[in-house]
């Protein structure tokens, strides 16, 4: 939270530097537009005043050639002005490949050329209208070569017109002696109050733009340094991740080992001790449990072996859910002569390996236990489905244990946490015997209900 809040109030303050550097240049542009017509306005009035006084004669003496006519002058520097406006808008905001900025910075400076000329020289303030627009542009130290060139390519071009128009323009001061020696004292001010406030407005621009690229190196300085503090952050994630990973691989394998190991060799246990007493009254079905016990202990150290490989138990690979169940109890049963009864109430179908393959540990190890702690004689195993929630029940008729002093072993603590995995349950209880209760959702909707 305290993170997006940072970033909204950097993104907050990003615009807002935009926008006041965006009402700056608005506010260059108007006072340029309001210059231009006034100063137009002023020189199309006096014509006027100087033509209807009958003084046009001595007007035109002092002049190097005829000026335009009164209605042209504000025309001309008006639309031209209207032009340069569109232009600079075209360079600065408009979706323009690099090429046609270009050729619309190009554009502006001919038509900054246009106005001055029609106004005669008597303000050239819009150059520095044409040079804040250049400046907007600008960003980065590959582009300062490209903003010199510009630059310098921008007052040669201006200069160089300005002077091949002075031997055809109509001076200011032409203009201005026509009146009083006040009221031409209070125009000469007027005219040169205009290009010094216009000069302040550009310094206060490029004031804003340098504080705008400033702050913005700054947030790209903060952005970096958060940036490696989120890849230090991430490599140590990493690192952990890898060590948790190869704790829990680890784990899996201790459980696959222990479950595995553990079940073949206490089946190899009791089938040995039954063998023990069969060897002198049953000398044949002696044998036949000792050919039996290699099988079981054969099948173990293959299994002790896919596990270490990270594969699925064998009977797994090769049958069902259901068969391999069935066949491990067949075959627990006759290494240990336990009786057990396998009931299903509703079998669930749409199981995933992962749940299929902690099942089968679950009554694995619940056998194992029953066989080794409880020292059982009858086991019922009961599997069953509802709403999407697997049930398995393991009951014997062995010794029990009080469960509130019970010392959870490896196999007991390892089926809690492959259930847990898979968002399932494991409860036990001794009553005239040991009950394991495993619970198992088949899907995430279904864990909402435990």
């Amino acid at each position: 939270m305290k993170q997006n809040a940072y970033h909204q109030a950097k993104r907050l303050a990003k615009a807002l530097d935009a926008s006041e550097l965006r009402a700056m240049h608005d506010i260059l542009t108007i006072y340029n537009g309001m210059a231009v017509v006034l100063i137009a306005g002023f020189m199309s009035i006096t014509q006027l005043k100087i033509i209807q006084t009958m003084n046009a004669h001595t007007f035109l003496a002092q002049l190097p050639s005829l000026p335009l006519p009164p209605a042209a002058i504000l025309i001309d520097s008006a639309g031209a002005f209207l032009l340069l406006v569109l232009l600079g808008w075209l360079y600065r905001e408009g979706p323009l490949p690099a090429v046609m900025r270009y050729i619309c910075l190009g554009l502006e400076i001919i038509v900054c050329v246009i106005i001055m000329r029609s106004l005669n020289l008597a303000y050239d303030g819009v150059v520095l209208l044409v040079v804040a627009d250049l400046l907007h542009r600008y960003s980065g130290r590959h582009q300062l070569i490209l903003l010199t060139v510009a630059m310098m390519g921008l007052y040669a071009i201006v200069d160089y017109n300005l002077a091949s128009f002075t031997n055809h323009l109509s001076p200011f001061d032409a203009y201005t002696s026509y009146y009083a020696v006040e009221p031409r004292a209070w125009i000469i001010a007027v005219h040169h109050g205009l290009t010094s406030i216009n000069l302040i407005l550009f310094v206060f621009y490029l004031t804003l733009l340098i504080r705008q690229n400033h702050q913005e190196k700054q947030r790209i300085a903060s952005l970096n340094a958060q940036l490696e503090e989120a890849n230090t952050r991430l490599r140590a994630y990493a690192i952990e991740a890898e060590s948790m990973a190869e704790t829990r691989e680890r784990n899996r394998l201790a459980r696959e080992i222990h479950d595995t190991l553990g079940h073949a060799l206490t089946g190899i246990a009791a089938g040995l001790d039954a063998t023990n007493i069969l060897m002198d009254i049953a000398p044949d079905k002696a044998k036949e449990q000792l050919v039996k016990i290699k099988e079981i202990a054969l099948r173990g150290l293959k299994d002790v072996r896919r596990s270490v490989k990270k594969l699925r138990p064998d009977d797994l690979e090769q049958l069902s859910l259901r068969q391999a169940i069935e066949h491990m109890i067949a075959e627990f049963a006759d290494s240990t002569g336990m009786k057990i009864k396998f009931d299903v109430l509703q079998w669930p179908e749409r199981l995933r390996p992962d749940q299929e393959e902690v099942l089968y540990r679950v009554v694995q190890e619940g056998m194992t236990n029953a066989r080794r702690h409880g020292h059982a004689e009858h086991l019922t195993i009961t599997i069953g489905s509802r709403r999407g929630i697997v049930y398995l029940v393991l009951a014997d008729d062995g010794c029990g244990v009080d469960t509130r002093k019970l010392e959870k072993g490896f196999g007991l603590r390892h089926m809690q946490e492959r259930l847990a995995l898979l968002h399932g349950k494991l409860r036990y209880w001794s009553d005239q015997g040991f009950t394991l209760e495993a619970i198992l959702p088949e899907n995430e909707e279904a864990s909402r209900f435990l």
